[in-house]
């Protein structure tokens, strides 16, 4: 299969020192895909000198560039992308010679890279047992630097040697400054065209270390290699600041990426595993820290409502909360991760860190067989659902979410505990097809769990938004029709839900909605509107006891694009 098109030429450049002995194999699996391979010989012994001048007259797919002597990977790369830009590619796949990444995954890589022809696309490691524990734990505190030399998050792993290089740019930043030329070339490389404008795109790839391969990694020289790296980048991002932080842009929460990616959520787990939960509640710290003062949009919205929260307790004469500061609000967010985790990984357990509100308990009746829908919002930790879901022998929870995002938290769950009873079912728009599929369930006697505090990705086909608007902490707020239109359809007990953490412990109230919701037609609008008001009104009584549980870092009084009047209010 070629991958070839007009207009966009890549090929494969694989640094090799010593490696003779396993670039056939690699070359075997390259076939498939009949890319021209320059294969940088950097300086080899006679062993894999001769083994590379057979290679290179038995395939005429391979090119054959030689260094004199062993200069390091990052200086091969250059030699070979360099040698690229004489012959006409436009972009560059780099391979480690040592067998190890996953070739097969060289189609959707340049997929990717087609999409974003001026992007860096990297591997994002998808690791099995056979990575050394030493090695996990490096590139750990590698992607902490990483993010703090970048003021980003978008930079998910900086480490892969598995990568699609646009010549033209990386070239350039080569002319430009000396890059490291051993192991510390991958990641200055990729932080410094970041710095310049170039984006990284990533895609999940499994990464294994053969029993037998044969590793250059020095670990005195290398790891100083290294830390001075990390030191330069360091102070060469102090001047670059107020440029980094432009890059993140306002957007209402619609439009903005997730940063919970699914690679990302992997790294936890693996720290979660190796390292357990206290230390990765320690290195949590300084990652929501770099996420605080990177995330400028997100840490206005959080100062607002922090700042709106004390005005109203005030006015109510309500007892103000101490410590409330924006850090402390990311941190919380941060921290929910980590309950997320344990969720997931079935440590978070009822009695112990879940415990039920007064009469909360008893309005769920874990008992009852009947299908109930629970109406819940972003307001603390849902994942207490799957807490609930361990108690009298399983309960099945369905979880209806709006964002497309949702795809990759279904398949990070299915793959962290595909025993859990929380399901996810994401839709871009309540229809017809949505309320049959729920109302199945249902009748089956499983809990369907849906947020009513965050509208959808998109308006309908006219433009308008399918919001009413209801006065939340002393000002108009959009919230979503469909939630308790659904309700309505479904005509099952609806019952309120929300986990907040107090007393170091997640609290689960719980309080009865409607049994069922009714949405007369002939006053349809007017018992939605109080539906929505009787909604916000206790959104607003629980956010009050626990504002830090507040998760919606965006201006929520605001539609994107749209204001109160323009806006389709049926």
């Amino acid at each position: 299969m070629s991958v070839n098109t007009e207009g966009y030429r890549p090929c494969v450049v694989i640094p090799c020192y010593n490696h003779g002995a396993m670039m056939s194999q690699v070359l075997q699996r390259l076939m498939p895909f009949s890319l021209p391979c320059i294969i940088v010989d950097d300086g080899s012994d006679d062993d894999t000198r001769h083994e590379l001048e057979r290679l290179e007259q038995h395939c005429p797919s391979v090119i054959r560039l030689r260094l004199p002597q062993n200069a390091g990977k990052g200086a091969a790369v250059i030699a070979g992308l360099a040698h690229a830009a004489t012959r006409g590619f436009t972009h560059v796949i780099q391979l480690d010679a040592d067998g190890q990444h996953a070739i097969e995954d060289i189609p959707a890589m340049l997929a990717l890279s087609r999409q974003h022809p001026q992007a860096l696309i990297s591997g994002h490691p998808v690791y099995d047992a056979s990575i050394p524990r030493s090695r996990l734990y490096g590139r750990w505190v590698t992607h902490i630097w990483v993010w703090i030399e970048t003021l980003s998050l978008q930079l998910k792993d900086s480490m892969c040697g598995f990568r699609v290089y646009p010549i033209a740019p990386t070239l350039a930043l080569a002319n430009t400054v000396t890059l490291g030329q051993r192991m510390d070339f991958d990641t200055e490389v990729m932080v410094r065209l970041y710095w310049k404008g170039v984006n990284s795109h990533f895609l999940p790839t499994r990464v294994t270390y053969p029993p037998d391969g044969l590793s250059h990694f020095d670990a005195l020289k290398d790891n100083v290699r290294i830390s001075l790296m990390h030191t330069r980048l360091f102070f060469g991002m102090l001047p670059r600041i107020p440029s980094l932080l432009m890059r993140t842009r306002k957007q209402h929460w619609a439009q903005q990426e997730e940063v919970k990616g699914l690679s990302g959520m992997r790294i936890m787990l693996a720290v979660w595993r190796l390292c357990g939960r206290r230390a990765f509640s320690l290195l949590l710290r300084p990652v929501v820290a770099v996420y605080w003062l990177t995330a400028h949009t997100a840490r206005r919205a959080s100062r607002d409502w922090l700042q709106r929260v004390r005005a109203v307790m005030a006015i109510r004469g309500l007892q103000p909360h101490t410590r409330l500061n924006s850090y402390r609000h990311f941190l919380r967010f941060g921290e929910a991760m980590l309950d997320k985790i344990a969720s997931w990984r079935g440590e978070l357990l009822l009695d112990r860190d879940v415990v039920f509100a007064p009469g909360a308990e008893k309005v769920l009746d874990l008992e009852q067989p009947e299908g109930r829908l629970l109406l819940a919002s972003h307001l603390g930790d849902v994942e207490a659902c799957r807490a609930l879901a361990q108690r009298k022998g399983g309960k099945i929870i369905n979880a209806l979410v709006f964002s497309e995002n949702a795809q990759r938290f279904k398949q990070i769950t299915e793959e962290m505990a595909p025993q859990a009873g929380l399901n996810l079912i994401p839709v871009t728009n309540i229809g017809p097809d949505t309320a049959m599929l729920l109302k199945e369930k249902l009748d089956r006697g499983e809990w369907v769990a849906i947020v009513g505090d965050r509208i959808a990705v998109n308006p309908d086909r006219q433009g308008a938004w399918r919001v009413t608007w209801s006065n939340f902490l002393g000002q108009p707020a959009p919230f979503p029709q469909g939630p308790f239109i659904l309700a309505a359809a479904l005509r099952c007990p609806v019952l309120l839900i929300f986990a907040l953490r107090q007393q170091g412990k997640l609290r689960i109230h719980s309080e009865p909605f409607a049994n069922p919701l009714v949405l007369p037609r002939g006053t349809r609008q007017a018992a939605l509107q109080e539906a929505v008001d009787r909604y916000a009104a206790r959104l607003e009584h629980y956010a009050l006891q626990s504002p830090l549980d507040w998760f919606n870092f965006f201006d929520f009084w605001q539609l994107p694009t749209a204001t109160p009047d323009s806006v389709n209010k049926e």
